[in-house]
């Protein structure tokens, strides 16, 4: 995992599956940045596999952003973690942005390794 932090965005890169065994530590890293009025952006880029874990770790994050008047960017799905979210009808509610200006994974310098 890797954390970066911007003005109005942190972005936080996973690798791996984001199961029972690693989704409590994405949710940590999650809870160590500032969230009000800002955007978390996650790239998801190098998961593979998702379980409901995975998937309640996402909607527990999006709650928590929420109400802090952030925003929950979750980006870089490949096929089996967007078709999880597809399949529970929570794509559209974890993706859908609108954001404009928030840094792509190949645009990011330097992350820290968490």
């Amino acid at each position: 995992m890797t954390v970066e932090q911007q003005a109005d965005v942190t972005v936080i890169g996973v690798a791996g599956e984001m199961d029972l065994v690693s989704a409590p530590a994405v949710e940590e890293a999650a809870l160590a940045a500032p969230i009000s009025g800002t955007t978390l952006r996650l790239d998801l880029s190098g998961v593979s596999f998702m379980d409901s874990s995975g998937l309640n770790a996402l909607l527990r994050l999006r709650q928590r952003v929420s109400g802090e008047a952030g925003r929950l960017v979750v980006a870089g799905l490949q096929d089996q973690p967007a078709g999880l979210l597809r399949l529970t009808e929570t794509y559209e509610l974890l993706t859908a942005t609108g954001t404009v200006g928030v840094a792509l994974p190949d645009q990011r310098q330097a992350p820290s390794p968490v």
